[in-house]
């Protein structure tokens, strides 16, 4: 389990693909991580300025909405069966967007 792979969580309404955000040393030596939760369903919009598009080369299924306004914090052994590694790409995207989304200023 590291930094940017995708993994399956289920806050208790389904099972969703997740992103992994925490720092790799966070990762390695505590129970708790930061998350981003994803749609479960193929998107059938574009995303909106607080999301972005994962997609096959992400590892998912089909194009999966990431929802970067709201940051988890969830247990590690609550994620399982990794499903991929978000790209450099839309690593970028998903900073930029989070940063965007919560307003916060550089």
């Amino acid at each position: 389990m590291k930094q940017w792979d995708i993994y399956t969580y289920d806050p208790g309404y389904g099972s969703h693909p997740a992103v992994i955000l925490s720092h790799p040393d966070r990762v390695d030596n505590k129970p708790l991580v930061e998350i981003l939760v994803c749609s479960s369903q193929q998107a059938n919009r574009p995303a909106n300025p607080m999301e972005v598009l994962l997609d096959l080369a992400d590892g998912l299924n089909w194009e999966t909405i990431c929802k970067c306004d709201l940051i988890l914090s969830v247990n590690k052994i609550d994620l399982h069966q990794q499903r991929g590694q978000v790209t450099i790409e839309r690593q970028r995207q998903i900073i930029s967007t989070i940063i965007r989304s919560h307003n916060w200023l550089l």
